[in-house]
């Protein structure tokens, strides 16, 4: 397979990742509801990934014993994000927690920038500048300080920079299968044990049959979400740039908003739909340069 087409097969990947991922709280709530709150049902979900991916990492294993140990820490790193995004979920509204999330491609660019000395050209400080309007907008569309409130909105601030450094470490270091890193994905998310207690007690008083549907549905959110899409995810994610990465899971916030508007009633303020709309812009500015610099070959 050719350079070029990788790429459109990666950017394919990344795009239908985005939108099912979209709908991932759908099934993270659901989890909740049935009595594994908080953490605890992300930290299920995560581990039934992990076991789901066991038979990939045995298979592979001496490919991520010899592998880069920066480069596993990145993938872990990526996962422990995905899994803090999880978690923020059940503490925030969707629409919100996705956009949070979403300002990858400004911490994405800063870090390419300052820390591996990328080249940063002048729409991406654009795209830096129009991000941070978003996020200041969004925050303050109820006439308070623009800073993230509640656990669920901190989460997904802290997860999107966690991303940020961990696909900007896959992409210099990585060399892993999807399958494999998968699994250091998923492994690095169930550290998410650590976090619940903090957020939740630990459930009690439930009964083994109790726990057949919230652990079935946990089985099979980590195998489709955290096993197979996020599979496909690391091998597209090194083979893009860590900024167009974070541009093309934007998928996820259309749907998420939309999904949420429909199913759970989320409606988000006219001030919070303008800075979601700078964030997406922010994206927009953020992809245009690669696709710039992408025409002469073409030709």
């Amino acid at each position: 397979m050719t350079h070029q087409r990788e790429a459109i097969l990666a950017t394919a990947i990344v795009v239908f990742t985005g939108a099912l991922w979209g709908l991932y709280w759908l099934p993270v709530r659901s989890i909740s509801e049935m009595g594994l709150p908080g953490a605890w049902g992300t930290v299920a979900i995560t581990i039934a990934a992990a076991c789901c991916l066991c038979p990939f990492a045995i298979a592979r294993r001496k490919e991520i014993a010899c592998s880069d140990r920066l480069a596993i820490v990145s993938v872990a790193m990526g996962g422990a994000a995905f899994a803090l995004y999880s978690v923020g979920f059940i503490y925030g509204r969707v629409a919100i927690i996705i956009l949070l999330y979403f300002l990858t491609p400004v911490w994405s660019t800063l870090i390419g920038r300052y820390v591996m000395g990328w080249e940063t050209s002048r729409l991406r400080v654009l795209a830096i500048l129009t991000g941070l309007a978003g996020l200041i907008v969004m925050l303050s569309a109820d006439g308070e300080l623009p800073i993230p409130r509640g656990p669920g909105e901190w989460m997904a601030l802290v997860a999107g920079i966690l991303w940020s450094v961990g696909t900007t470490g896959m992409r210099a270091r990585s060399t892993l299968g999807p399958g494999p890193s998968a699994f250091v994905f998923a492994t690095g998310a169930a550290a998410t044990l650590v976090l619940a207690p903090f957020l939740e007690p630990v459930p009690s008083g439930l009964h083994v049959l109790d726990m057949i549907e919230p652990l079935g549905t946990a089985f099979v959110t980590g195998a489709l979400w955290w096993g197979l899409s996020i599979g496909c995810l690391m091998w597209a994610t090194i083979r893009l740039e860590p900024a167009r990465v974070g541009i093309l899971l934007m998928t996820e916030v259309i749907v998420g908003a939309v999904s949420a508007a429909a199913l759970a009633a989320e409606h988000l303020a006219p001030l919070e739909i303008l800075g979601g709309g700078l964030v997406l812009c922010a994206g927009v500015l953020e992809v245009w340069p690669s696709r710039h610099r992408s025409r002469p070959q073409a030709g």
